[in-house]
């Protein structure tokens, strides 16, 4: 493999491995505010045991996703320096808004609810939390800003003296329809990813409760009762809107990269109407498209990409000629730029194997974490504990179900754009259009034996944090409840607590006191 291929596996890996805790922070530090926030309202003991509880794997995830997700942006400078310099006008203001929010307000806030148990009034620590992840939030936009900047350029101009994008238009980068409908699919998902937590964890513990013997009255059984039905009631809903969002999504990724969704599609040529493929099979791993062949479903495509059922929509042969038309059939011969794949044809089709499989990958573990969810609704009602052993551990497998949807859709995503790292945007003339190889972007002074190295080293060492943040969270997941668990803050001690080992009435027992 040349320098181009090993720098993208390793900003692959590596990102696929921080995306794998960006949507769990995001939607489980969602759902751990609200329960915080029905404690504060209500002061109903099991809220604060799953605040407490919930709070602890939120906390984990985040501190090893603040730690992988540093590592991502060194990469620009490590491997990928000609496109630091290429977008560094537009992604600096984004990066640094972004830093701000999430190394400076979320960990302030996060801080203050760690260290606010018992010590801050009971509205406060509250607002900590909700202000801790609003951050989260914005700092997850500005991130997506600067990647749907990269789909889809807008608010810039070509300086002429150094033919790099000037950025003219922060508002417009801010308010690119490419970032907003990627953000709010984005979050829904997030919430997906969580919920199918609560559920698999609560059936978990609730059958296991209900093999013991356990009582069904007390507080702990509550606790995960409850969880279940919010992160039943969550996925479900964030389903619905991941459905909505995605349709949106993809019409107008039909209109902005076309040669991305006919080849999710492997639609080798223009038809109209355009049928939707529920399966392929020949020679998708080849890039062969003549060569392809479907089982379909007349004239749905059409209405997914333009919201009727009769308009034709573009094949894959038809864009790759149109695209060489306008972009170059060739690399220029100019080994200083463009390394190993100097004066090569150019095949702006992704990889169809890759764009096909993990779309339909994305859209099929979706449906399976809302059946799950539907299942857990159901085997909950009107106080009921399911013991299935097949439903309770089935969906504390499935609890991987929305990760790995989340994991396609950014594959396909990014995959789907190539070879372009900053893809043209076909609403301004082709003169005034940006745009960026894969093949300009890698640093001109690595060798591929530093990048293996450096690839090498990381994959390690994320391997290394993969063992520990499972073995966390799989530790905290057995234990449960415990009795510190309702810890108080001020005026609000429940009967029982302990109040010996640790300053403030936190007890040794309380898995939060290593902040303390």
């Amino acid at each position: 493999m040349d320098v181009l291929d090993i720098a993208r596996w390793q900003f692959g890996i590596t990102t696929v491995y921080h995306f794998l805790m960006v949507p769990l922070t995001i939607g489980l530090g969602v759902l751990v505010a609200v329960m915080h926030t029905m404690w504060a309202r209500t002061d109903k003991p099991e809220w604060l045991r799953m605040t407490r509880f919930w709070g602890r794997i939120y906390l984990i995830n985040f501190v090893l996703g603040v730690a992988t997700g540093l590592v991502q942006e060194f990469q620009f400078g490590l491997a990928w320096s000609e496109y630091s310099r290429f977008v560094g006008d537009v992604f600096g203001s984004l990066l640094a808004l972004e830093a701000l929010l999430a190394f400076f307000l979320e960990s302030t806030f996060l801080g203050l609810w760690i260290f606010g148990w018992g010590r801050i009034p009971k509205k406060l620590h509250l607002a900590a939390l909700w202000a801790a992840v609003i951050g989260s939030v914005v700092s997850a936009y500005f991130i997506i800003a600067a990647n749907s900047w990269m789909q889809h350029p807008v608010g810039v101009v070509t300086d002429d003296a150094t033919g790099r994008p000037r950025q003219v238009n922060f508002l417009a980068v801010l308010t690119n329809n490419t970032a907003l409908a990627a953000f709010s699919h984005t979050i829904v998902a997030s919430l997906m990813v969580a919920g199918a937590l609560l559920v698999g964890i609560g059936l978990w513990h609730l059958r296991r409760r209900t093999m013991a013997d356990a009582p069904t009255t007390d507080v702990d059984h509550s606790v995960w009762r409850r969880s279940v039905r919010l992160g039943g009631f969550v996925s479900l809903a964030a389903f619905a809107l991941v459905a909505l969002t995605g349709d949106y999504q993809g019409k107008l990724m039909y209109a902005q990269q076309p040669l991305k969704m006919s080849s999710a599609e492997a639609l080798c040529e223009t038809e109209a109407p355009a049928p939707f493929s529920v399966f392929a099979f020949g020679k998708l791993g080849s890039n062969e498209c003549d060569d392809v062949h479907s089982i379909t479903i007349p004239r749905i495509l059409s209405y997914l990409a333009h919201g009727d059922f009769s308009t034709a929509v573009p094949g894959v042969n038809e864009l790759q000629e149109s695209y060489a038309a306008a972009y170059g059939a060739t690399y220029p011969d100019d080994p200083a730029h463009y390394g190993d794949q100097a004066g090569r044809p150019i095949d702006y089709t992704p990889l169809l194997a890759v764009t096909y499989w993990n779309f339909r990958l994305m859209v099929g573990m979706g449906m399976v974490s809302a059946g799950v969810a539907a299942y857990a609704l159901w085997a909950t009602r009107r106080g009921r504990v399911p013991t299935s052993r097949i439903g309770v551990y089935g969906s504390l497998l499935a609890v991987g179900a929305p990760f790995v949807a989340n994991v396609s859709g950014w594959i396909f995503t990014e995959m789907g754009r190539q070879p372009f790292v900053v893809y043209p945007n076909p609403d301004v003339p082709r003169a005034e259009q940006v745009y960026f190889f894969t093949a300009q972007a890698v640093s001109p002074g690595v060798t591929a034996g530093e990048v293996l190295t450096s690839l090498i080293g990381l994959a390690t060492v994320y391997g290394a944090l993969a063992v520990v943040e499972l073995w966390l969270i799989t530790r905290f997941v057995r234990r449960g409840v415990t009795t510190a668990d309702s810890a108080p803050t001020p005026g609000h001690t429940p009967e029982g607590t302990p109040d010996d080992d640790l300053p403030g009435g936190r007890d040794a027992d309380d898995v939060l006191s290593f902040a303390y």
